[in-house]
């Protein structure tokens, strides 16, 4: 049978697709990925079928106006800016991700929610379609609001809240879905709605965010996806640096651009000064720079987070979901200093989960605030909780439970 995964954004947003994805041609699938252009290399490497989406999305962010959006340096007018940029691209992605899926005749679609076009797809297809997603707030639960609101509870509206992330993408860009089914799926524009999802799945561990007790069997928290790189070996200057001294802490930024790298650079360095502590610095979108770094201080393009982290003392980084999952699963304290989204959410998780402390606000981040965050993660019951965090999820295998609820989806509509 043929499974075709729809999924966009940053490399957290592709890597656990394409983990799925391996996982479901071991059980004898034919897989198709459409996810960024810019991810073609990436994804060629595993030998899996891919069908290029539109680029222009992913460049955007790392445009001024779309470093500014993600920064929050122009606050709410820089978000409507990039809003306005992302009119105009919005048929041409639908349109690929048409082409792209109506070539492969799949027998069900499996989507990450920023794939706005797959529901009408696979309803002119007359083909299944799950919805995959890395975070949750996609099903409606009175237990949290949605991970995209900066709010730990709302309390009785709670549960309406998540319609801001179910339903907010086919609203604003309502006019352009409407023509586009008329004119190009050759559906009903007006007062139809896309086939019912034949189920959902959430990539993240139950041990992190409990399954809440309003959910039904047509969801599954499965546990994360992890794609592992066990050929990985570090380069001879990373393996002499870890090998010289304490575990240092890790600080990366994942995707996420830098405003100015400089800055933040010199924050993580006067922090490492100040506790006396080694730090290994990650470069990724570009928050964090080379210049001038002390012997203790080394600085890397990017590295496999299975490989790389059970060598650190503990994690700095932005709160994706991804690299958020990696912390975890390595059992390492975790500081979270959110840029947008749902980091915020992963930030309150881990301090309530006691495995790190409070998430750090970035428009007033300090040497101090950083330095006093690293000394609260070198807590003994902080650090045993995270070993423990680590080992649960450790023993969980996200991808068999994945594989065996689509199986029973495409069994039940066999």
């Amino acid at each position: 049978m043929r499974i075709a995964m729809q999924t966009l954004g940053t490399r957290g947003d592709v890597q656990p697709y394409l983990a799925l994805a391996l996982g479901l041609t071991r059980r004898g699938y034919e897989v198709q990925i459409a996810a960024p252009v810019q991810f073609e290399g990436m994804i060629a490497g595993y030998s899996l079928r891919f069908a290029p989406l539109p680029g222009e999305f992913l460049a955007l962010m790392n445009s001024p106006l779309g470093k500014a959006a993600i920064a929050g340096g122009r606050g709410f007018n820089a978000g409507l800016k990039l809003l306005r940029e992302v009119y105009p691209l919005m048929r041409g992605l639908l349109d690929a991700e048409w082409t792209a899926v109506r070539s492969f005749a799949p027998d069900l679609i499996l989507h990450h929610p920023k794939s706005v076009a797959a529901p009408h797809i696979a309803e002119a297809l007359s083909c299944l379609h799950v919805l995959a997603s890395p975070l949750p707030g996609f099903t409606p639960t009175s237990a949290f609001p949605s991970p995209i609101l900066p709010f730990a509870s709302l309390g009785p509206l709670n549960r309406a809240s998540h319609a801001l992330a179910i339903k907010g993408a086919q609203v604003l860009f309502a006019n352009s879905i409407r023509a586009w089914r008329e004119e190009v799926l050759g559906l009903s524009g007006r007062g139809s709605r896309p086939v019912r999802s034949s189920g959902t799945l959430y990539a993240y561990s139950p041990h992190v965010v409990p399954v809440p007790q309003d959910w039904d069997s047509d969801v599954l928290v499965s546990g994360y996806w992890f794609l592992d790189a066990p050929d990985w070996r570090p380069p001879y200057a990373l393996a002499a640096f870890l090998e010289s001294g304490e575990p240092p802490v890790y600080v990366g930024f994942g995707s996420m651009p830098g405003l100015d790298p400089q800055r933040m650079t010199g924050i993580v360095l006067d922090a490492l000064a100040r506790t006396g502590k080694r730090g290994l610095l990650v470069s990724g979108g570009g928050a964090l720079l080379a210049e001038n770094l002390p012997p203790h201080v080394q600085l890397i393009t990017e590295a496999p987070h299975d490989r790389l982290l059970p060598f650190v003392s503990a994690v700095i980084h932005h709160g994706g979901a991804g690299t958020t999952a990696a912390s975890l699963r390595a059992g390492k304290p975790t500081t979270i200093c959110p840029f947008f989204g749902d980091q915020p959410f992963w930030a309150r998780r881990i301090a309530e989960l006691g495995v790190g402390p409070p998430s750090l606000d970035r428009r007033t981040l300090s040497a101090d605030r950083l330095a006093a965050a690293m000394v609260a993660m070198d807590n003994q019951a902080m650090r045993e909780r995270a070993r423990v965090m680590g080992a649960l999820i450790r023993a969980e295998n996200g991808i068999a439970a994945a594989v065996s609820f689509v199986e029973k989806r495409l069994s039940d509509h066999g």
